[in-house]
């Protein structure tokens, strides 16, 4: 292993105490270390999914079976598709071991140490809860009084905000009204929040879903992707924007064709893949699947769009494309936009599935100048394979889930932390 960093040696023996609210509002004043921190747990298989902050407990989701801590000699532990571990020590939780039926795709800290969990299950401690609960993080108990009455479907995507909480997946019905995947929810009981009530129709193909949504920390803008193309009956080709500021929720005027582009449509039902706001809520940031379609198609790309603007037909105001390689996920700290996936670069229009002139190698994870779209120096590198699936900055680092194992050329069990310098 490389020398540590004197960020990264001395992070994990402090006490990190981090907010239990919504995790994309983390301003960093600096770009994160390429040393990852060293006493992170590993996950022994499957792939991570998703990542929450709750106080100074970090909970892990996906599906995988097995996980370790790092000291020398520790042993493999089964927690299957969940667990907790402490940052300050890097110490696996064994109060925090909920037995839960299915995979785990996103996850929300909530008030009063408690995390919320959503994926394709149908029970968590042997409670009937459908594909979205809320536990306890110290005792892993279900929180009983949250009753969302999801009865079925994958709950894919959730922002919290204050007592609102937004959900988005393949669900068709919440509390016996029917939805299209996307809901706002009484974040204390559960309860189907009326007044926002967003009909999105049409998929480009395959069923309808919503494959990601984010909210900006002002609560007042939700941006959603997915399969569909109208939104309240309007031409919103898979992403649109949210009024959740008024009264009643309402379809915005933003719009853009954009992502109209086929990007190899035969494979996927929708190319959208991870999106973020930036700390203060100006921009933010969405990337894409697709394949080598070129440098006009927004297959395989980052871009940052401006939350300001109204009216249709809106342009990015960068675009980053990778020349034929998946993002997954992204993380906007305002000084710089991480991405993840597999790629092998970035900054490269030119290249198809391979190094166009200009373009900068960058495997796996990268960072972005916020202004201009281009690939950053940091480039600590990952082992490929599927892609990071989860990016979240904390007031520290930031952490990085994925399904492999080498993060800044050391062995990372598929979670790792890059620390602020």
């Amino acid at each position: 292993m490389r020398k540590r960093s004197a960020a990264a040696a001395t992070l994990l023996g402090a006490a990190l105490l981090f907010p239990a609210a919504a995790q994309a509002d983390i301003a960093h004043p600096s770009v994160v270390s390429a040393d990852p921190v060293d006493g992170t747990p590993h996950v022994l298989d499957g792939t991570v999914r998703a990542i929450a902050v709750v106080g100074s407990t970090v909970v892990v989701g996906g599906n995988f079976e097995r996980v370790r801590e790092a000291a020398a000699g520790a042993k493999a532990i089964a927690r299957g598709n969940l667990f907790a571990f402490d940052l300050s020590t890097g110490k696996i939780s064994t109060t925090f071991v909920p037995q839960i039926d299915g995979t785990v795709y996103t996850l929300q800290p909530g008030p009063d140490g408690t995390v919320y969990v959503g994926g394709r299950f149908k029970q968590v401690a042997g409670a009937a809860t459908g594909p979205v609960a809320r536990l306890q993080v110290s005792t892993g108990k279900v929180v009983t009084s949250f009753k969302p009455a999801v009865p079925r479907g994958k709950v894919a995507s959730m922002v919290r905000r204050g007592n609102r909480l937004y959900i988005g997946g393949t669900f068709t019905q919440v509390a016996k009204k029917a939805v299209t995947g996307l809901a706002r929810l009484n974040a204390t009981t559960g309860a189907l929040d009326p007044t926002f009530d967003i009909t999105l129709s049409e998929p480009r193909a395959g069923t309808l879903k919503v494959a990601n949504l984010i909210v900006n920390p002002q609560d007042t803008r939700l941006v959603v992707s997915g399969t569909f193309t109208r939104a309240e009956g309007k031409r919103r080709y898979q992403i649109a924007m949210i009024d959740t500021g008024a009264k009643q929720a309402a379809v915005a005027s933003w719009a853009t064709d954009a992502y109209t582009s086929p990007c190899n449509r035969q494979s996927f039902d929708t190319y959208m893949r991870g999106m973020d706001f930036s700390p203060d809520g100006s921009y933010f940031v969405v990337t894409t699947t697709g394949g080598p379609y070129g440098r006009r198609q927004m297959c395989d790309t980052a871009a940052r769009w401006e939350t300001n603007k109204t009216g249709s037909g809106q342009k990015a105001t960068w675009v980053n494309h990778t020349g034929g390689d998946t993002l997954l996920s992204t993380a906007v700290t305002g000084v710089a936009v991480y991405v993840g996936g597999h790629q092998r670069w970035m900054d490269n229009p030119y290249g198809s599935d391979y190094p166009g002139p200009g373009s900068a190698a960058r495997p796996g994870i990268a960072a972005l100048h916020p202004k201009t779209g281009k690939a950053l120096s940091w480039n600590p590198t990952r082992s490929r394979g599927h892609g990071v699936e989860a990016l979240v900055a904390t007031p520290k680092g930031l952490l990085v889930g994925s399904d492999t194992d080498e993060l800044g050329h050391e062995f990372h069990g598929r979670i790792g932390m890059f620390p602020l310098r």
